[in-house]
Formats: C-alpha cells, sequence, structure tokens
C-alpha cells in the first residue's frame, strides 16, 4: 500500500539483487533523494499538476537542495545554462507536463547548440494516459529529441534511480549537453526500494580522453614547422578546465590567440599573444591573421558559420589541427590535416612537452601592422548629448577590470561586449551564441549569480539590450526575492538594433517593424515594479555616476537604463557568406553592399 509519509530505514525491503536492504520509498520521494545522492545544490522550477508529487515530497522532506520558483519556465531553463556556465556543474530544472515542458524547448536548444550541461525533469501524463490526448500531455521525449544529448522517458519507477544517475553523468561528460527525463504521474506515485547507483551502468558510452599519440606527435611538427601558426579557442576548452594548459601552450611556443564568443576568458584577454574574437563582428587584425595564417590550431571549436563566413574561402592558406572530444565536429565544416580527438586538457598536456619555443616576431609584427590599419577599440565616442554605447561597456570594465562574469543577451549589446571588455578569467563570459536567443542574458545571469554564492565571490553583470531584456523581464522579481545583487544594464535604443543594422546595410533602410518605442516600458519603474533598484543615464557624463551608485546597492538587482542612439552599428562587420577578409569597417561603401 502507498504510504504519505517518507519511510524510515527501518521499514527497508531487500533489493532485486539481494545485496542489501533498502529503504521502500514512493517514486516522489526516490527521485528528491536522487538529486540529493548526486549533489544537486539548486533546482529552478515551476510547479503543476504532473509535478505535485515531486513538490509534496520537497517540502516533507526538506532536502539537502534549495528550490528556485522562476516564474517562466523558460527562464528557468536559462538560469540553469548560467548556473552550469559559471560553475562548471550540471544545471537542474523541474517543470510540469504540456506547456511547462514546451516552455522548456528554447532553453534546451539553447544549451544543445552552445554544449551546456542540464537536466530538465518533465513531468508527465501517468503511462495509461500517453497518447491519449490527455489534459497537459506533450510528447515530449518526441519534442525534445532533436535538441538533447539524450532523453528518457520512465515508465518504471525501478528504473528511476538509474535513470537520474545516467542523466547526470551523461549531460557532463564528453561534449556536455541537455539531458530531458520525462516523469509520468503514476511512476512518482510507484514504489521501490531506493538504491542510488555508483556507477551509471551505460554499456557502449565512452568519453574519449587522451588523443592518439601519433597525431600528436604530427601536430607537434606542424607547429615547429609552421611560420604564421594560430591558435583559435573556442567554449570546449573552458568546458575541459583547459585555460591554464592552453595559455602555457601559447607562450611556449610565441602563438597568437584568438577566442570565439565562447572561448572569451580561455586565455587573457590582456596578454600580448591575446588577438581578441573573430568572425562576423570580429576584430579586423584577428580576421586578416585567420586568412594569412599557414597553420591554424582550433581548440574545442567546431568552425561555425559565425567563425567562417565563407567557408571555400576561409582560412585559404592554413593546415588545420582540431583538438575537439566529439568526433563528429572533425572535418565537418573545415576539413582537419590532423584530428587530435580527446579531452582537451589531456590533448593539450600530451601536446605541450612536444613543443618547442618558436620564433614568432616577424608575423607578430605583421598582425600589429594590421592592427594599426584598423585600430580595434576606437570608436567616434560619446558626444556632447548621446551615449556611445561602446563607452558603457569600457565604463563597465574600469569598474570591474575584468573581475566579474559578465552575461550578455543576443543582439548589437553582444558585440560590444565581446569586443570592449578584457575578460581574464576563465567561466567569465556567459551568452548565447548557436541559438542566438534574445531574453537569455537576464536569466541566466540569475543562474550565475545563484553559481557564485557556491564559491566564486564575483559581481555578476548583465548586458542587454531593449528587445532583449523585456522578453524575460519577469525573472527581476525571482532575482530580488533572493537578495542576488545582479547588476543591469540595459542599453536602450528604442528599437531591435541588431535587425536595423541589418535593415540598413542590406535593405535600402526599409526599417520595418523594429521600432520599440511605442511598446518598450519605463525601464527604472519597471525595475522598481519588480522590487529592485531603477536608474538611468541620458547623457554621457551621467554614465559614471549611474555605474556607481549600482555599485553601491548589494541586496537587489539594479537595472541601469542607458539611452544610447539608435542609429549605431557593429563594426568591423563580416556580411553574411563573405570571405573573413572581405570586412566592412564604419568608412564603408554603401556601393559596395549592393550585391550582398
Amino acid at each position: 500500500m502507498p504510504t504519505d509519509t517518507l519511510q524510515s530505514p527501518d521499514s527497508a525491503t531487500p533489493t532485486a539483487n539481494g545485496a542489501h536492504d533498502a529503504p521502500t520509498l514512493k517514486g516522489s520521494e526516490i527521485f528528491v533523494r536522487a538529486l540529493e545522492e548526486e549533489g544537486v545544490d539548486r533546482v529552478f522550477g515551476h510547479p503543476g499538476g504532473a509535478v505535485i508529487k515531486i513538490y509534496d515530497a520537497m517540502e516533507r522532506i526538506q532536502p539537502s537542495f534549495d528550490h528556485v520558483l522562476v516564474r517562466h519556465e523558460q527562464g528557468g531553463t536559462h538560469a540553469a545554462e548560467g548556473y552550469a556556465k559559471a560553475t562548471g556543474r550540471v544545471g537542474t530544472v523541474l517543470v510540469t507536463s504540456g506547456p511547462g515542458a514546451t516552455n522548456t524547448v528554447t532553453g534546451i536548444a539553447d544549451a544543445y547548440l552552445d554544449s551546456v550541461p542540464i537536466v530538465v525533469f518533465t513531468g508527465q501524463v501517468p503511462t495509461h494516459l500517453i497518447g491519449n490526448d490527455s489534459f497537459q500531455e506533450t510528447d515530449t521525449t518526441g519534442v525534445t529529441r532533436s535538441i538533447t544529448k539524450h532523453n528518457f522517458l520512465v515508465r518504471d519507477v525501478n528504473e528511476l534511480a538509474t535513470t537520474v544517475k545516467q542523466a547526470y553523468h551523461i549531460a557532463r561528460t564528453g561534449r556536455p549537453g541537455p539531458v530531458v527525463v520525462d516523469l509520468p504521474k503514476d511512476v512518482q506515485m510507484d514504489e521501490a526500494p531506493f538504491v542510488y547507483p555508483g556507477e551509471p551502468g551505460l554499456e557502449g558510452y565512452t568519453v574519449p580522453g587522451a588523443a592518439v599519440p601519433s597525431q600528436v606527435d604530427r601536430a607537434a611538427k606542424m607547429i615547429e614547422e609552421a611560420e604564421k601558426p594560430l591558435l583559435y579557442v573556442g567554449g570546449g576548452t573552458i568546458n575541459a578546465d583547459a585555460p591554464e594548459v592552453l595559455t602555457e601552450l601559447a607562450r611556449k611556443a610565441n602563438i597568437p590567440v584568438t577566442t570565439t564568443l565562447h572561448g572569451l576568458g580561455a586565455f587573457p584577454e590582456t596578454d600580448d599573444l591575446a588577438l581578441g574574437w573573430l568572425g562576423m563582428h570580429g576584430f579586423y587584425h584577428t580576421n586578416m591573421a585567420v586568412q594569412n595564417a599557414d597553420l591554424i590550431m582550433a581548440v574545442g571549436a567546431r568552425f561555425d558559420d559565425r567563425v567562417t563566413g565563407d567557408v571555400d574561402e576561409w582560412a585559404p592558406n592554413a593546415k588545420i589541427i582540431h583538438v575537439d572530444i566529439d568526433p563528429s565536429c572533425i572535418s565537418k565544416n573545415v576539413y582537419a590535416d590532423c584530428a587530435l580527438i580527446g579531452d582537451a586538457q589531456e590533448v593539450l598536456q600530451q601536446l605541450l612537452p612536444r613543443v618547442k619555443p618558436k620564433d614568432t616576431t616577424d608575423w607578430l609584427a605583421q598582425i600589429d601592422a594590421w592592427r594599426a590599419e584598423c585600430p580595434p577599440y576606437e570608436y567616434e565616442g560619446s558626444d556632447g548629448d548621446e551615449i556611445a554605447p561602446e563607452s558603457v561597456v569600457e565604463a563597465l570594465y574600469e569598474k570591474t577590470q575584468g573581475d566579474a562574469v559578465m552575461v550578455s543577451d543576443v543582439g548589437q549589446h553582444q558585440m560590444w561586449v565581446c569586443q570592449y571588455y578584457k575578460f581574464g578569467q576563465t567561466r567569465s563570459h556567459i551568452s548565447s551564441g548557436g541559438l542566438g536567443t534574445m531574453g537569455f542574458g537576464l536569466p541566466a545571469a540569475m543562474g550565475a549569480a545563484f553559481g557564485m554564492r557556491e564559491g566564486r565571490d564575483l559581481d555578476v553583470v548583465c548586458v542587454s539590450g531593449d528587445g532583449g531584456f523585456v522578453m524575460n523581464a519577469q525573472e527581476l522579481s525571482v532575482a530580488a526575492r533572493h537578495g542576488l545583487p545582479l547588476k543591469i544594464a540595459v542599453l536602450n535604443n528604442n528599437y531591435l538594433g541588431m535587425v536595423r543594422q541589418w535593415q540598413s546595410l542590406f535593405h535600402e533602410e526599409r526599417f520595418s517593424h523594429t521600432d520599440l518605442q511605442p511598446t518598450n516600458p519605463d525601464f527604472v519603474k519597471l525595475a522598481e515594479a519588480h522590487h529592485c533598484v531603477g536608474l538611468r543615464a541620458s547623457s554621457p557624463d551621467e554614465v559614471g555616476d549611474v555605474i556607481d551608485q549600482a555599485w553601491d546597492v548589494d541586496d537587489r538587482p539594479v537595472v541601469m537604463e542607458f539611452q544610447v542612439p539608435k542609429e549605431e552599428m557593429v563594426f568591423p562587420m563580416v556580411p553574411a557568406g563573405a570571405a573573413s577578409d572581405d570586412m566592412l569597417t564604419e568608412m564603408f561603401d554603401k556601393e559596395k553592399m549592393a550585391d550582398k
């Protein structure tokens, strides 16, 4: 007979293998205990009918982990992403069936494309009702199959604890990614002996470690022979906790380093070998280095189209070494002359003693010449009336000196953060890359701020545009409820700025449905309505004062609105489908755009 309370060990019954006695628990209780055994310290969730048994079990058990009640399930998944990226641990989400599950889809897809380890637990109707179009029923495993590393539908309570173990193991190992576990309501109510397995027991699931030694030797020889080498570093380097050995390798061989959006922080941006980021809005000298290199060593990067542009014209003179833990990424977009399949940290540790110091003086001088031709940190600046958005990012850097976790939403401001904030440490930049999800910034910053409570003591700063910020502004109340001292900078140009830029450059300034001024809120009042502090800067001389005031607040989020001009554009820019050295700068000829 089912019981209403968690049984004590005295009521234990033998396990199926008879190895030892174990308490018989309801599925909902098994779930809670399994999360405790897995070492989960925080769950982002929202209750509903299909998970009400789990929420009841949490109230009765009072588990060791904390639960954060988010105001929207999408916000919960982004919060779990921010937590995971800031801490390196797996983020956890718990939602109900139907709309609860479907509201997580954007966050799951975002985590999948950006290799973020999260586990999303979704409620489901009872197993005997699956397929009957029951109330709040959705084929969650079917919906998420193409955007998860793996997913499970638990049909037997005896499999629940093992499934939880497997879900976290899959999410965190190899190339990280999201895992979905669908939990029918009757499984939560059924009983079984509770034993949390020590091992996941996944036959056939293996994770690469060290690379093939002969390939490592070959890579070392290629580096030795190269005259214009370049390290191209992606987020996989950070996932593998490899920045330290990467930095040692770059300095030993005097190889310049360029980073992707997710690779920012893997190598100190203040180092003489740092070139900044590359690709569509990368620096001029960086993209020119890519196009003229004779060897590119990619570490934990996947050669996505925002980096390569016209792949047939990308790095035409370079041989490619590709270090990646995911074999499916090798030669998928760009052919790899030497593939080092394995954990980036282990592979770089294999390679380090085999690499000799190199004289790259001439190569670095050439890159410096390109840097002088189009200086990376120059812009027109603020005039007496208008705030240059770049100046806000620079002011935030001056305030933090790089000692912060910077979370950016998606749009022009995201590009300016990558260009003007100098990242000096790992896991200090969090953003949505592959999916480009507007509305990501605030909830991800909230998740990162919760993560900072678990060990790292860094300010969390969110930079957003007015368009993206409104999409998940409801999570402000959650951050305020928990006293998170988030610093949120909203660069408000009253437009969908990046879309407006494309409309200006490529669509003859037909600004179709990108004007947000008629529907934008008063951001100061919006912040105050959510129990936060709201501040506004409308002229350049107010920027520093607003930032200083924000840092004086330590018990709740602060929303800083910076009113910036709608005409501002992000440059350099490689038009979609163009070669990486076919860049536009601020001194561009619009006739050049005619055929783009």
